[in-house]
Order: C-alpha cells, then structure tokens, then sequence
C-alpha cells in the first residue's frame, strides 16, 4: 500500500527518484546490515553513491547473490514468505550427501518451532548439493543440516526469482538490466506486500509460529478470566 511504512533495521526507508537495483556476490564476512557501526557492513562495503539496502539477509558466514535497492515498495513483496518466491543455493557439507539426507531436507525440517516448506534438493556431488527454498527462516540452511548432523562447509546463493548471480565475481556488484528489472517486477506486482513480523533479535516470525502464539495468547486469556499472566 502506498502509505504502508518499510523499515530495514529499524530505520524508515522513504521514497527515493533516483531508483537503484543492484545484484552483489556477497564475500564470506560482510554482514546484511544497514547499521554502520557494525564493521564489514555491506552497506560501507558496496559504497553505492544512494543510500541502498539489502532485500533479507545472508548470514556472514555466506556468500553469493544479495539483492540491494533504495525502492522501499519492493521489499516487502519479495520478502513476504507466504508468496514462495524462489531462492537457490549451493551447498558443501563434512559428510557424503545421501538420499536418505536428500529426502528428508525434501520433505520438512523441524527447526525454529515450525517445520521448513517441502523444496527441492539435489545431489552435484558428493559432498555437495543444491537447493531451492520458498522461504526465509533465520539461518535455515545450516539449521536444516545441523538437524540431520551435518555440518555446512561452505553455502553460496545462486539466485533469487529471475535473478541469476551467473559469473559475476566474488565482492562485485552491478546493476540488475532492465529485462532483469522488468520480470522481477512482474513477478512481484500481485505479491501480498504487508511487512512481515519480526522477532525482537530481527529474525521473521514463521507464519506457523505466529498462528500457534495467537491460539496460545487465546488460551491463556481464558484461563486468566480475559486477562494476561505478566513476567
């Protein structure tokens, strides 16, 4: 919605003429962070003359395709978990990749008090594999592969929706092209672009999540005759 507000680490994102979309490869220890007091922060490190931001996050210990732009509007519509947008990444564990572990990434994880969406997941070779997620959960990757005792060597994102990280060298940036620009807004316009909850550490609050704390919340309010225990 036209009035609705987009905040980024807290802070108010406002419209901006000069629109900018950019693709990064994200090196392995910058942080997704507008908050330059962090140092190796990707805003310092990408320098763009607009003041731009990361669309989501990827953990520092990542690397690959980091979408970043000035235009507040978008970021909800791409970000916003229950349109499954698609992300992709490659993957390096410790341990050989079985089908047994391929199945069960496949299937659902539980991790973060909800199960992780059915995706798709494939061996390259073998200790490495790909995967396609629909959603976003805080270090869901690494989590998924913790559950199953694996461990992650090394995770690189290959695309978000239509945008491809393609030969685009580690700690480079350019601009999406207009084609790219063009699809991805197609892709996004009849998206549900209501901001999403966020826990208080800034992680997204899985719908699964938000749904069992509000029959809890109705729970406990009957219980308490309609009003809420406190501490």
């Amino acid at each position: 919605m036209p009035d609705d507000e987009v905040r980024v680490d807290g802070k108010l994102i406002t419209e901006n003429e000069n629109l900018v979309y950019i693709i990064l490869n994200k090196p392995v220890g910058i942080t997704c962070t507008t908050d330059t007091r962090f140092e190796g922060n990707v805003v310092d490190f990408v320098n763009h003359p607009e003041r731009i931001f990361p669309v989501g996050r990827l953990d520092k210990p990542s690397e690959g395709l980091l979408l970043m732009t000035n235009e507040g509007n978008i970021v909800n519509k791409i970000l916003r978990a229950g349109n499954s947008h698609e992300k992709e990444y490659i993957v390096k564990v410790d341990r050989p990749v079985t089908d047994e572990f391929l199945k069960r990434m496949g299937s659902g994880i539980p991790i973060l008090d909800t199960v992780t969406k059915r995706c798709k997941v494939e061996r390259i070779s073998r200790f490495e594999f790909r995967i396609i997620l629909v959603q976003g959960l805080n270090r869901q990757i690494r989590r998924m592969c913790e559950y199953l005792a694996y461990e992650v060597v090394a995770l690189k994102r290959i695309r978000i929706m239509n945008l491809e990280l393609g030969d685009l060298p580690v700690g480079k940036w350019r601009d999406l092209t207009p084609e790219e620009l063009r699809t991805l807004k197609d892709s996004v316009k009849d998206s549900d672009g209501r901001p999403k909850p966020y826990e208080r550490d800034g992680r997204a609050m899985p719908e699964q999540t938000r749904d069992h704390r509000k029959e809890l919340s109705s729970k406990e309010i009957r219980s308490t005759g309609g009003k809420r225990r406190r501490g």
